[in-house]
């Protein structure tokens, strides 16, 4: 599978929790209960880059907290986009898409290991 995209790295997320399984597994049940993308979609709307940026970048360390190799590359690049006043409404789409995919990724890892 050369070249497909990771959304939730499950080994490296526990191997990140001390081989804790149990621990990731709860920690990946916080993300689903407390992690939103909408605040990020409601300051780029409003035009806040500030506050955009700040939503990006505490998602992209959620993300690589918890081993979410696909949503960190595409936040990064909306993050760098922000940084540079420069923002594609296309990564912002990719964004929203990667966070669905890993989004249903997570729920996927909590079921079998929950």
């Amino acid at each position: 599978m050369a070249g497909e995209a990771v959304f939730v790295d499950y080994e490296e997320g526990v191997k990140r929790m001390m081989n804790n399984a149990k621990f990731y597994v709860k920690l990946l049940v916080k993300f689903r209960e407390e992690t939103k993308i909408d605040n990020l979609e409601t300051a780029l709307a409003d035009g806040d880059l500030e506050k955009a940026y700040s939503e990006a970048h505490a998602i992209k360390g959620v993300a690589a907290n918890l081993s979410f190799p696909e949503l960190i590359k595409q936040i990064v690049e909306l993050e760098t986009q922000i940084k540079a006043k420069s923002v594609n409404p296309g990564q912002v789409d990719t964004v929203k898409n990667t966070f669905a995919q890993t989004m249903q990724e997570v729920i996927k890892v909590i079921e079998q290991n929950g």
